[in-house]
């Protein structure tokens, strides 16, 4: 009883500490579900874009800073219709918003680069 008592007073100190700690630094285990992997990496790349996808930003005057910061970044991956095992270069399928969809875009991840080959407004 007494190991459990000493136990105790040292466990629940270094949960509090830690969970502050890691808090205030933002972590959080939201980043390990596939959709959250998906996009960071995707946002980490360099972003190409092919003639067709420069063409529909342009006609929905979408610029790359709403393109990256919103519907990239808020956006849902249709694992469904994706082809994520696909060799070199993975292909996906992102949504936006979540809920509702409004934008539909398709690209491929590869290893440096992410290739954004169209930009669909479905309504």
């Amino acid at each position: 009883m007494k190991k459990l008592k000493f136990y105790l007073i040292g466990l629940v100190p270094g949960l509090l500490i830690v969970f502050f700690i890691l808090n205030k630094k933002g972590a959080s285990c939201s980043g390990y579900l596939p959709n959250s992997r998906v996009i960071a990496e995707t946002l980490s790349k360099d972003f190409k874009y092919s003639d067709a996808f420069k063409t529909e930003m342009n006609t929905l005057k979408i610029d790359e800073k709403f393109l990256k910061d919103s519907i990239i970044t808020k956006g849902k991956v249709d694992f469904d219709r994706s082809h994520a095992q696909k060799k070199p270069c993975p292909d996906y399928l992102l949504t936006y918003p979540e809920n509702n969809p409004t934008y539909e875009i398709t690209f491929e991840k590869c290893e440096e680069t992410v290739m954004l080959n169209s930009l669909k407004k479905l309504k």
